[in-house]
């Protein structure tokens, strides 16, 4: 295998003559460069990329940090970013388990991350993220020059989730909440919240978790009581299958025992029997968008700018759509 100091041989030249016309640095003429390059091309000379990427301290590797790989909620999102991440010369490593995150984060083993996971404390990112390591958050809204959030609309969705069973009469609502620490927890039930304030509508909170587990269990709660809601909103898909999957169990059916709404158009919403009435937005868009965000601020040097939201609709199906009957 033909080194850079056979290059430096064949052309008569010091190794950090080779060296600065490989990379492109330093202060040797151009004929010189010129002459380098042509030697080091005649022996198939390939400099070691993986040292050169040591010694700039570069990997052209960007980190993502997801929860976990299951369902077509991240596996979207993950879509997004690869498609953008392919179009240019970085590569992309995932990491969902916990050991290989501290790992591959406090020893910046790549260039940037993009953060979707709750686990990782905000105090470890604000720490973490600097000029030579930027980094894009997904789940949180954290104020830094190094870290750009790039967030969901959540309150607009869910404010149109409201008025969607407002406006159709419904006044008796239920709410299942998601992770009591989760940003998008918060700012839906916030939102969801003020709007039925603003309208005197009195709310059933109940506490879920994000799984569809919990929004069983939730609906075998609220049936058990026989105080039934006109409708109920969950703050995520998930815990609003695992809702109706209770109902039918009590020969109960949305959404004309209880209608039903859910957060995030999951690819089944559309399949469900009934199809599932939901506040979607392109997951691939954002995925994208976010790596788009962090490789033009590693490769242009640049700032990020301000925080934006990824925009969120509501999309109506058959699971809450009728005439409740409210004034």
């Amino acid at each position: 295998m033909t080194t850079i100091k056979d290059v430096a041989k064949h052309a008569k030249v010091s190794v950090t003559a080779v060296s600065y016309a490989i990379n492109g640095t330093g202060t040797i003429s151009d004929e010189t460069r010129k002459h380098i390059l042509q030697v080091a091309k005649e022996l198939n000379y390939h400099p070691n990329a993986f040292a050169r990427n040591l010694k700039k301290r570069k990997t052209s590797t960007i980190g993502v940090f997801i929860t976990s790989f299951g369902g077509s909620f991240y596996e979207e999102i993950l879509e997004g970013i690869h498609d953008a991440v392919i179009q240019t010369d970085y590569e992309m490593i995932v990491c969902p388990e916990s050991w290989t995150k501290r790992k591959v984060l406090t020893q910046r083993q790549v260039d940037g991350a993009i953060v979707f996971d709750w686990k990782i404390d905000s105090d470890t990112i604000l720490k973490l993220a600097s000029k030579k390591f930027p980094i894009v958050v997904l789940d949180r809204h954290l104020e830094s020059d190094y870290l750009f959030p790039m967030l969901l609309d959540n309150k607009h969705g869910a404010r149109e989730a409201f008025y969607h069973l407002y406006e159709q009469g419904a006044r008796r609502l239920a709410l299942v909440t998601g992770a009591s620490d989760s940003f998008d927890n918060e700012e839906r039930t916030r939102a969801f919240l003020e709007e039925a304030e603003k309208n005197s509508v009195a709310v059933s909170r109940y506490k879920g978790n994000f799984t569809e587990k919990s929004g069983y269990q939730v609906a075998q709660a609220i049936i058990e009581s026989q105080e039934l809601p006109d409708a109920v909103f969950c703050n995520n898909d998930q815990m609003a299958i695992g809702f109706m999957r209770a109902m039918k169990e009590h020969n109960l059916s949305a959404p004309e025992d209880i209608g039903v709404v859910g957060f995030d158009d999951i690819k089944i919403a559309k399949y469900l029997q009934p199809s599932l009435t939901t506040v979607g937005m392109s997951r691939f868009s954002w995925g994208a968008a976010a790596a788009n965000q962090l490789i033009d601020v590693l490769e242009n040097d640049s700032d990020f700018p301000k925080a934006e939201r990824i925009p969120t609709k509501l999309i109506p199906r058959e699971s809450s759509t009728k005439n409740y009957g409210g004034k």
